[in-house]
């Protein structure tokens, strides 16, 4: 008599659950905490991504640089993200794979109503401890906005606001460039 196979044994969790998110059908689908969920933004996130990626493509092209939503993989952890925006060296966007947060010059998450406590703490959490070296959240429930830097092991050390929309956050070196934040 044949049985099914105990896959509690033998498998590696993370490997596995990576592994299916890569041959996913779908768009954007990420896994946070170990769970699969399928990213669906609305027309209003995309607006204000496109916001920010008009006032930093110049910037990010002087730097030899793409800004996009690749994938990110977190080793060690049952996450795998797809950011609304990282900035990656082109050198590395051109191997095709996914990156790890410390590969990145800076990464943007906009809320949205479903994911907004994912976006504040987890992945600002896991960004940290994957040494991502900039971190903005663009929080359109708080409608602020807020740049992080210096990440640790216990997050990052510094953070710039939350500042209320229409406020100029300065976005530092590399990048040198005051974000408007008033159309967000």
């Amino acid at each position: 008599m044949t049985t099914a196979h105990d896959y509690s044994e033998g498998i590696d969790p993370e490997r596995a659950l990576k592994y299916a998110i890569q041959h996913h059908s779908g768009d954007r689908t990420e896994i946070v905490e170990g769970v699969i969920t399928n990213v669906t933004p609305s027309w209003d996130h995309e607006r204000a991504a496109k916001l920010v990626r008009r006032q930093i493509e110049a910037r990010v092209d002087d730097l030899g640089c793409v800004e996009g939503s690749g994938n990110l993989d977190l080793p060690g952890s049952a996450n795998w993200y797809v950011p609304d925006i990282a900035v990656v060296p082109e050198e590395l966007a051109h191997r095709g794979g996914a990156l790890l947060p410390d590969q990145t010059l800076l990464i943007v998450e906009i809320t949205s109503k479903s994911n907004a406590e994912t976006d504040r703490v987890v992945k600002r959490r896991r960004y940290a401890e994957y040494g991502a070296p900039l971190h903005l959240l663009v929080d359109r429930m708080e409608r602020s906005v807020t740049l992080f830097a210096e990440p640790g092991s216990l997050g990052y050390t510094k953070a710039d606001g939350p500042h209320p929309f229409g406020t100029a956050v300065r976005l530092p070196e590399p990048f040198g460039i005051d974000l408007d934040t008033s159309g967000l």
